[in-house]
């Protein structure tokens, strides 16, 4: 049997490179603490992303988690059930309320015609969520938030490059948070950032990241620790420099993924959208069992008996974890419960071959009955 395939695989400067970008560390010894590295790191993301400020955090979830607290906001957030687990438990760890939208059934984002009706005297909020590198309807969620007086905090985890009508996608909103996670299209290890807008912001972000230190001998807030080391933003630099070859690389296997299920009855793809650049994050196929003849989980498993890693890439809805259990109903989003049972992600990252991307579509369109 070939080797496995995982269904993402972190890419990676050269050996030499990274080791050359963390020499300097032996004689300085400064491994933490908002460093060199770190500043350098900051200035470069702020320069790529095009936003207009950028604060660095050990991960993704901590970037959101610190952003909901430093907004200083209660009651209600809209959001959607269809991502990961840290945007609700983001949302649910600082105390608020978190209210399911239910998601375009084109994109996957949250479902803006939706938002309004779910506005009630206690909503603060807004958490939308770029989904597998698609951008939400950021005009309209402006709109509304505008209309209602209502902040956004979108959750961009997934979409690092992604550029909207030429505009960086970080620009959006009042905040919005990053993910450098190790299976992400960029990554610095581990690590995430925030981008803002307001100053203000900017400090209650860098206090909360920071036990509440102001200066050396000021503590005016309580904080936690959530900062990037200096090694992560050595891997973040090294790793900024390829992105573009990266992405390049990760178009050339969606395109060659799409050559072969495009068209396919009862396979539904990504969309292309108008006006964004996209990253090429994640390939997810949506299989609908009458037309295809087979349903999601019979794919998952075939592929897995062949050795090739894809993801439920999201299941299940974060609304019916067990630590929820009971308290959210799933037929209040129906069309985030479909799409939640029938997608998965198929193996990409840059260094997947063509050879074995034409394998695993002979896998899935084997599945056919």
């Amino acid at each position: 049997m070939p080797d496995k395939i995982a269904v993402t695989r972190s890419s990676m400067p050269a050996y030499e490179e990274y080791c050359e970008e963390i020499k300097e560390m032996w004689d300085s010894r400064w491994l933490t603490n908002m460093g060199t590295k770190h500043k350098k790191f900051q200035n470069e993301l702020e320069e790529f992303l095009g936003v207009e400020a950028i604060d660095l955090f050990t991960n993704g979830h901590m970037a959101l988690e610190l952003s909901l607290q430093a907004l200083n906001i209660t009651g209600e957030v809209i959001t959607t059930p269809f991502t990961f687990a840290s945007t609700t438990h983001a949302i649910v760890r600082n105390r608020l309320e978190p209210v399911f939208c239910d998601i375009s059934p084109v994109d996957f984002t949250i479902d803006v015609s939706q938002i309004e009706s779910l506005i009630t005297e206690k909503t603060c909020a807004i958490v939308p969520v770029h989904v597998y590198g698609n951008v939400c309807n950021v005009e309209e969620i402006s709109r509304i938030a505008q209309k209602h007086h209502l902040r956004v905090i979108y959750d961009a985890a997934h979409a690092f490059g992604v550029t909207y009508r030429g505009k960086g996608i970080g620009s959006y909103g009042d905040v919005s948070c990053f993910s450098f996670h190790a299976s992400k299209v960029f990554h610095s290890i581990e690590g995430g950032a925030a981008s803002f807008h307001d100053p203000e912001l900017g400090l209650d972000l860098y206090r909360l990241k920071n036990f509440g230190i102001r200066g050396p001998e000021v503590v005016d807030g309580v904080g936690a620790n959530a900062k990037m080391n200096e090694f992560c933003a050595a891997m973040g630099i090294c790793n900024l420099r390829h992105i573009r070859e990266e992405i390049a690389k990760r178009k050339v296997v969606v395109e060659r993924y799409r050559s072969h299920l495009e068209g396919v009855a009862g396979i539904r793809l990504n969309p292309v959208q108008e006006g964004v650049e996209t990253n090429y994050a994640y390939f997810p196929v949506v299989f609908e069992a009458e037309q295809f003849g087979a349903d999601r989980d019979e794919v998952f498993m075939n592929l897995e008996e062949h050795g090739i890693m894809a993801r439920k890439y999201f299941y299940p809805l974060t609304s019916l974890f067990d630590c929820f259990r009971g308290k959210y109903v799933a037929a209040r989003t129906p069309v985030a419960a479909h799409i939640a049972g029938s997608v998965l992600t198929l193996p990409l990252y840059a260094e997947l071959s063509l050879e074995d991307v034409d394998r695993i579509c002979e896998i899935v369109l084997q599945c056919r009955k």
